[in-house]
């Protein structure tokens, strides 16, 4: 009988080796568990960044974001610290995209407080850039209206035109930068969109230009010297 109740003791006791692989099991297991769960989270930073760093990206469009309301003519009363106001008539049957994206940025307060940069007496004066260096926009372009890129526009660029600066290597590149044109560079006309001109302060343009210093050929202003625009207020024709 003692030795019958030995060997049934010993058939219902796990043995140590049968204890260490179900251990064993499970050590496997919670490792392949947690490097699942690993590389699912790795997959969805990824996505996740990928996401995120597209809205980042500068965005093209056919179209500007619509003006509050469409005119026929717009005015446009640029307020420049220390000089005075210069002031335009936009014309959106020359270039539609451009001047509803000039007047919507106005009208949102964008261009308060930015600059002009880049001043070229005998030339031009161009501002509208939030970075101050003629690299910076909206973070919007819009399709540039002009005759090398396929559009009508007739507007040429004399003395007071008002048109759109842009990249020369990409001709739907235009977003918030313009120009003001001092003396007659009717060359620019089919390779820049035109869509205003200006109707009093070309006597502030003069003296803007006559009293900058550039410190290069390309009219760069340095920061604490440009012009600053302190609004541009949109009126209705």
């Amino acid at each position: 009988m003692a030795n019958k109740k030995k060997k049934a003791g010993a058939a219902i006791t796990p043995k140590k080796e049968v204890i260490q692989k179900r251990q064993d099991m499970k050590l496997y297991l919670y490792l392949a568990l947690s490097i699942l769960v690993l590389a699912i989270v790795a997959v969805g930073i990824v996505m996740l960044i990928k996401a995120t760093s597209g809205t980042n990206k500068s965005v093209k469009q056919d179209t500007a974001p619509a003006a509050d309301t469409a005119a026929d003519v717009y005015y446009a009363d640029i307020a420049i610290k220390d000089y005075g106001t210069v002031s335009l008539e936009l014309y959106p049957d020359k270039a539609p995209i451009t001047v509803d994206n000039f007047v919507s940025l106005a009208r949102s307060g964008f261009y308060d407080g930015l600059t002009f940069h880049r001043i070229m007496d005998g030339f031009m004066m161009q501002g509208g850039d939030p970075e101050g260096n003629g690299k910076g926009g909206s973070g919007t372009t819009i399709k540039g209206e002009f005759s090398a890129n396929g559009v009508e526009n007739d507007l040429s660029h004399v003395r007071g035109t008002v048109s759109m600066a842009r990249s020369s290597g990409d001709m739907d590149s235009a977003s918030s930068q313009f120009f003001i044109v001092q003396s007659d560079s009717v060359y620019l006309d089919g390779q820049y969109a035109g869509f205003g001109k200006v109707t009093s302060g070309m006597d502030i343009v003069d003296r803007i230009c006559a009293e900058a210093k550039p410190v290069d050929n390309n009219g760069t202003i340095p920061a604490a010297e440009q012009p600053v625009i302190e609004s541009i207020t949109i009126r209705e024709g």
